[in-house]
């Protein structure tokens, strides 16, 4: 038979599961992250179009860049655009991870339950035997 306590004592460690996974969710994305991402947005795309630009001055103004050889510039844009885009995929790569392994924690979580509400029915079946008019 179950006891007030132990019905107590369930929905407390269902409340407290449901606070720690709300703190985690909360964790993510944070504006500490966005504020961070945002910054090397910029500094990336000031230094491809600062680069650029040196080519660019170079070929239409006719201008001579003494401390950049020529091509030299593009180049450094055409790395610095490349290595944007592995930080892109390390990133996702990081994202797809998080997401396969709260995905798992639910699906654990949504099978623990099934058994507890399992064992629930049960116990209530068997009180309603034990409880019945005819006895």
């Amino acid at each position: 038979m179950t006891d007030p306590g132990t019905m107590q004592e369930e929905i407390n460690q269902y409340k407290d599961e449901k606070e720690s996974v709300r703190n985690i969710l909360g964790q993510i994305g944070g504006a500490g992250t966005a504020r961070k991402e945002k910054v090397v947005n910029i500094v990336f795309a000031t230094l491809v179009v600062l680069f650029f630009s040196f080519d660019v001055m170079r070929h239409t103004m006719h201008t001579s860049i003494d401390f950049i050889p020529e091509l030299f510039s593009v180049e450094i844009a055409l790395l610095l655009v490349s290595m944007k885009i592995i930080w892109m995929i390390h990133r996702q790569q990081k994202v797809e991870h998080f997401q396969f392994w709260i995905l798992n924690t639910i699906e654990f979580q949504m099978n623990s339950t099934a058994v507890k509400i399992r064992k629930i029915e049960k116990m209530l079946e068997e009180f309603k035997e034990e409880n019945s008019p005819g006895k």
